[in-house]
């Protein structure tokens, strides 16, 4: 046998190899799961949990609906820190998948990534203080009482404004992915690029809310940075879960590693 059909056995047996590579299509499939998961457990959480207890410009009715129904505040600890998890989840599933197009820059999404996953955990952190704090188990002797439940409830009153800092790395880190997932041609290119600007448009919104925050609570702002994003992750999340990736790309890229 020459040596060229020798490699070209080699090869056929390598792309054989990849396409019966179920742990990568497993892969594929929890990304699928982790891109559903973020859009339903945050949707899920403020509209059923924090929504119920957020009074706008009434910082002292908040923390009483905080003490009034403490169990579920408690929940929507439990969910931002499932958010966390599953922020890390959705960045080394995307990392594994993308490494091969770039290692080094799936390497940065993927640092950026964790840090959305720690400010996130941090916001659940401080939720916990706060509850600490309401119920006398963290006390504040400089404050009166009701001092402290204005301090709480308006913490819990802008936290939509401080939800934009991990925002920023959330876009960002995305943009990143995404820009790569286009460069793979795994999924169909349009795809990808409106992922792209969905995550763009997220990091100039919330990138407007640290600077302006009156005009990012404006109603079409909203819509316009938030809107296509919530679009693009039912799409790419089902993609990726029912249809997977292009496994001609994949193998490409496999035999040119």
């Amino acid at each position: 046998m020459t040596n060229k059909k020798m490699e070209e056995k080699m090869n056929t047996n390598k792309m054989n190899d990849l396409i019966a590579d179920t742990p990568q299509q497993n892969v594929v499939k929890i990304a699928g799961i982790m891109f559903l998961l973020t859009l339903v457990i945050p949707l899920f959480n403020w509209i059923f949990v924090l929504s119920r207890f957020i009074v706008p410009d009434d910082a002292i009715s908040t923390a009483n609906n905080i003490m009034a129904n403490e169990l579920l505040f408690r929940i929507g600890i439990i969910n931002e820190l499932i958010i966390s998890v599953i922020v890390v989840g959705l960045a080394l599933t995307l990392y594994i998948i993308l490494k091969s197009v770039n290692k080094n820059i799936a390497l940065l999404a993927l640092f950026l990534k964790l840090i959305e996953a720690i400010l996130i955990a941090v916001i659940a952190l401080g939720h916990s203080i706060a509850l600490l704090v309401l119920n006398g188990q963290a006390s504040l002797t400089v404050f009166e009482p009701k001092q402290i439940q204005a301090l709480v409830g308006l913490f819990l009153n802008v936290h939509i404004s401080i939800t934009a800092i991990p925002g920023l790395f959330l876009g960002l880190s995305l943009v990143i992915f995404l820009y790569l997932l286009f460069k793979s041609k795994y999924v169909p290119g349009i795809l990808a690029a409106f992922g792209v600007l969905s995550y763009a448009l997220i990091f100039i919104y919330d990138l407007l809310f640290i600077f302006s925050p009156n005009y990012a609570t404006i109603l079409i702002i909203q819509i316009i940075g938030w809107g296509p994003s919530i679009l693009f992750e039912i799409i790419i999340g089902l993609w990726l879960l029912i249809k997977g990736v292009n496994v001609k790309e994949v193998e490409k890229r496999a035999l040119t590693t």
